[in-house]
């Protein structure tokens, strides 16, 4: 609302002292717009239903006295523009001042109408809570196809009772439902340290606020796209279209991406505090839903692999080619294996550039 109308007396301030021709030309283009779009700014604000009286009044009496300030310097710049002293150019910065201290009481009404419910939709802070949310959303629409697999009339706890495809679907489940609790309570965190004045509350600790929210920010990304990951490798684990080291490796990396979110929050939060609580136990119980889910995709691993029964030949070059055929699988295979390392160390350090210090300091 005042930002126009501050540009436009600096301008018209610099063309009293300049007195050139196209200075006066632009500012008073730009004093149009500014005025009037400051005015009507001031007027809906005003009548707003919820401000009050008292508000309303102090709003339009510093709208007027704004407009007739800056009047009153544009008036001022006419009378330098015809007789340019130095005299007259010196008053130029009082009569500025006389605007900045009207905006400055306009601000202050503005602030007084926002009310305590109010957000700046750039803050960091508050970005920072808005992908927290959006991060629980995709988690709970994750979760509701999983549910959609396979329904059931009560929940069963993930054990040795179930088949596979179902100890497989319950565990995912419970990731799910874990990690939206996780990403909640880390909104309810980050909320907490805004309410504490820890951050967004200080302009001098802009900066590192918003780096710290950047941190969270990926961090709860991170959570989201492991779940869905996650998600994605259940349900085509059930449909026999996924293995089991595509599952462990999916709940492996939910395990660490919330160990990130954990770390970021951290940060500059109080330990003991009920949120930091919460969220720690958030994150405990996400570790256990993925430990569990990796243990029931082990043990089928494991199982297929005692049921591939070698049939080995009792012909004496057949067993020696039985034997090299099983070393040069062998060899192939941990060449496939080395490469995999590589190329998983290769992307951890493509995505180890892109993360805040905090994060970067926990994964080293």
């Amino acid at each position: 609302m005042t930002k126009g109308i501050t540009m436009a007396t600096a301008k018209a301030v610099a063309a009293g002292n300049s007195c050139r021709q196209e200075d006066v030309i632009a500012t008073a283009n730009l004093s149009r717009k500014a005025v009037s779009d400051m005015l009507m700014a001031c007027k809906q604000a005003s009548f707003h239903p919820e401000v009050s009286e008292d508000v309303r009044a102090r709003a339009l009496r510093y709208g007027t006295e704004c407009t007739l300030s800056y009047l009153d310097l544009l008036e001022h710049v006419l009378v330098v523009l015809q007789k340019p002293t130095p005299e007259l150019k010196h008053q130029l910065a009082a009569l500025s001042k006389r605007v900045a201290g009207a905006v400055t009481e306009l601000i202050q009404a503005a602030e007084a109408m926002k009310g305590t419910e109010w957000v700046d939709p750039e803050d960091p802070t508050v970005i920072a809570e808005t992908e927290l949310l959006g991060a629980a959303a995709s988690i709970e629409a994750a979760a509701k196809k999983l549910e959609q697999l396979k329904p059931r009339a009560k929940p069963k706890q993930a054990d040795e009772t179930l088949d596979f495809e179902e100890q497989i679907l319950e565990a995912a489940k419970s990731i799910a439902a874990a990690t939206s609790a996780l990403v909640k309570s880390a909104s309810a965190a980050q909320r907490e340290l805004v309410a504490q004045g820890k951050v967004g509350s200080i302009p001098a600790n802009a900066a590192d606020d918003g780096q710290w929210s950047q941190g969270l920010i990926s961090a709860a990304r991170m959570v989201a796209a492991a779940t869905s990951s996650l998600c994605e490798a259940a349900n085509a684990s059930v449909q026999g279209h996924a293995s089991e080291e595509k599952l462990i490796s999916s709940a492996k990396q939910v395990a660490a991406s919330t160990a990130q979110l954990l770390v970021a929050c951290k940060v500059k939060a109080d330990q003991d505090s009920e949120a930091m609580r919460r969220l720690q136990a958030a994150g405990n119980a996400v570790k256990r839903a993925s430990d569990n889910l990796v243990r029931a995709a082990q043990k089928a691993a494991f199982g297929k692999a005692d049921d591939d029964d070698v049939v080995v030949k009792t012909k004496f070059v057949g067993g020696i080619a039985q034997i090299i055929a099983a070393q040069e699988e062998m060899l192939k295979k941990e060449r496939e294996l080395e490469e995999a390392r590589k190329k998983l160390a290769q992307i951890r350090q493509q995505q180890y550039k892109f993360l805040p210090t905090e994060l970067r300091e926990d994964e080293g």
